[in-house]
């Protein structure tokens, strides 16, 4: 059931009750990149991790299973990222890849000729758009506009539109302040959460898969664990929507402390 983000309780004065819930259990923790491990900035590649908070993930993968679920390519992530014991699920789950056998999804390939087809036609008709940013990845085209003054917003939706009118077997999805053009199929980070986990075969009653995220997209991978995980939202100081999440955070420094405290968890906590 989606409730009110500001109605929900801080993850972090919540750590003596998540102490109990997690007691005796495994834990599988999944993580978005943009606005949760780091701050949402004006240009994808000013995203850059900063090395604490590198430290930290290490730290946590170096106890339960962790993985990356971003909407960015799924090698761009990797390298931000930089640590070889994540598993990384690019493009919104589409593409996934990691350090376990087996565990490998491609949901993009017959797909790649009319995404760059499409992207190629959004930068020649954008081009006279200021500030707009059209990013080609290997699974979706991204159309950045934080950038872009708000009377010209509208005119990026309508070449959107006019793409997909050709384009039929794609689709657009709104993510914060970015469109995303992506294959239409039924996938999202949900879905990517639940075949990793059962590619993980965590699919248990012993396993709590937890998932923090800031954007639109996660919720779908609220949604995929509420009821047997803990979703926690990553909100800005006056942020209010619905949500499936059940904790909320405020801001990546936040969500720092939160990764730090599941790591430090004793045995005895933790299951392991």
């Amino acid at each position: 059931m989606n409730k009110s983000i500001r109605g929900l309780p801080f993850a972090l004065s919540r750590r003596q009750a998540l102490t109990r819930r997690l007691a005796g259990k495994r834990i599988a923790v999944f993580l978005d990149y943009d606005g949760t491990l780091t701050r949402i900035v004006d240009k994808p590649e000013m995203a850059v991790l900063a090395p604490s908070m590198r430290a930290i993930v290490k730290a946590l993968a170096d106890r339960f299973p962790v993985a990356i679920v971003s909407g960015r390519d799924r090698q761009d992530v990797h390298r931000l990222v930089g640590l070889d014991s994540l598993i990384y699920a690019g493009s919104h789950g589409l593409d996934i890849a990691g350090p376990v056998a087996g565990v490998a999804y491609d949901g993009c390939g017959e797909y790649r000729e009319m995404l760059v087809e499409a992207g190629d036609r959004l930068r020649r008709q954008l081009t006279i758009v200021g500030g707009v940013l059209v990013e080609c990845k290997r699974c979706s085209v991204a159309v950045h506009y934080r950038l872009v003054p708000e009377p010209e917003r509208p005119g990026i939706m309508a070449a959107v539109d006019a793409v997909l009118a050709e384009q039929t077997e794609l689709r657009a999805t709104a993510g914060n302040m970015v469109i995303e053009i992506q294959p239409k199929v039924n996938w999202n980070k949900g879905k990517a959460v639940s075949w990793i986990l059962r590619a993980l075969n965590l699919e248990t009653a012993d396993v709590v898969p937890i998932f923090i995220g800031d954007d639109a997209t996660d919720e779908d991978a609220f949604a995929a664990i509420d009821g047997r995980g803990i979703g926690v939202v990553v909100t800005g100081p006056a942020e209010n929507r619905a949500t499936a999440a059940g904790y909320r955070i405020d801001g990546p420094e936040e969500v720092g402390v939160f990764l730090r405290f599941l790591a430090e968890m004793n045995g005895s906590e933790s299951g392991n």
